[in-house]
C-alpha cells in the first residue's frame, strides 16, 4: 500500500531523515569543512613543517603519555565502579552513581581550577604528597589527573549497561561445573564486556587527547615542559595562525577517527562472531 494506516510516535521516515541529516550536516560536517578549507591554504611541505614542529613533539608526547595514564586507569577503575554499582547494594549507591556524571555537569575550568588548588603544594592533596617527594601540579602526573577526572565516565557508563543486562545463570552454571570467581570472570563475565568496555576505553582516550579546561590550570604551560597538544591549538588561534591550528587539530582528528574506525571494525567482528556462532 502506498499509505499505511499504521501511527508512529515519531515524524515518518522522511522527516527523520531529514532532520537527522541536516544534523549532520550542521554540527558535524560543516566544522569539517571550515578545518579543510584552512588546510587547502597550505602546502603539504608546510603541513609537514608545522606538525613536526620540534616544541609540538614534546607536547605530542607529554599529551599521549598523560592520556595514556589516564585510560589506563580509567580501564581499571571504570570497571571496577560500574561492578560495585551493578552488583552491590549498598547505603549511597545512588549517590555514587549520580556523582559518576559529574565530570558531564560540572564545567571542566572549574574542575581544573578545583585539582590544581588540591594539588598544589600548599593543598590538600599536594602539602601530603610534598612529603615523599611528590610533585603533581605542573607536571603530566597532574595532567593525567585531570584527564581521569573528566574522561571516566565514558567507561563507566559503556560497560554498566552490558553489566545490567548480563544474566547470573551463565555464572552460576559455571561455577557449578567447577570453576572460581576469577576462572568466571575472565571467561564468562569479560568476553561479554569486552567489546562496550573497549569502546569505553577509547572514548576516554580520545576525550583526554582533546581536553583543554580541566588541563590548562593544572599544566603549567611551559614550553618544551607540560605544554599539552590542546593548548597549543589555543595559542596559535590566539596568534590568528587559523592554518597552524588546523594543522595540528588534524592530528588529534585523525588519530580518533583511526581510533573509532578499528574499535567499530573490533566490535562488527565480535558480534558477527557471537551470532555466528
Amino acid at each position: 500500500m502506498l499509505f499505511s494506516s499504521s501511527k508512529h510516535t515519531l515524524p515518518g521516515f522522511g522527516i527523520a531523515l531529514g532532520g537527522s541529516l541536516l544534523f549532520v550536516c550542521l554540527i558535524l560536517l560543516l566544522p569539517l569543512s571550515a578545518l579543510v578549507m584552512q588546510l587547502s591554504q597550505m602546502s603539504l611541505s608546510q603541513y609537514w613543517d608545522v606538525i613536526t614542529d620540534p616544541a609540538l613533539l614534546v607536547s605530542y608526547q607529554i599529551t599521549l603519555l598523560a592520556a595514556g595514564t589516564a585510560t589506563l586507569f580509567n580501564a581499571i577503575f571504570g570497571l571496577l565502579v560500574s561492578w560495585v554499582i551493578t552488583r552491590y547494594q549498598f547505603p549511597g549507591r545512588k549517590l555514587l552513581d549520580a556523582l559518576i556524571d559529574l565530570p558531564f555537569a560540572l564545567p571542566t575550568a572549574v574542575a581544573g581550577l578545583t585539582l590544581a588548588t588540591l594539588f598544589s603544594t600548599s593543598g590538600w592533596y599536594g602539602s601530603w604528597l610534598s612529603q615523599f617527594g611528590i610533585t603533581v601540579s605542573y607536571t603530566w602526573i597532574g595532567i593525567s589527573i585531570a584527564m581521569i577526572f573528566t574522561s571516566i565516565p565514558f567507561v563507566v557508563r559503556t560497560v554498566q549497561p552490558v553489566l545490567e543486562e548480563f544474566t547470573v545463570e551463565y555464572e552460576e552454571v559455571a561455577e557449578t561445573l567447577g570453576a572460581d570467581h576469577w576462572q568466571i570472570f575472565c571467561n564468562v563475565i569479560f568476553p561479554e564486556l569486552a567489546p562496550a568496555w573497549l569502546y569505553g576505553v577509547v572514548l576516554s582516550f580520545i576525550r583526554s587527547l582533546g581536553e583543554f579546561g580541566a588541563v590548562i590550570f593544572i599544566a603549567g604551560n611551559v614550553a618544551w615542559k607540560n605544554e599539552v597538544i590542546s593548548l597549543i591549538i589555543f595559542i596559535r588561534l590566539q596568534e590568528f595562525d587559523y592554518p597552524a591550528a588546523s594543522a595540528i587539530s588534524s592530528v588529534i582528528l585523525i588519530i580518533s577517527l583511526l581510533l573509532l574506525f578499528f574499535t567499530s571494525m573490533f566490535q562488527l567482528r565480535i558480534n558477527r562472531r557471537f551470532k555466528g556462532s
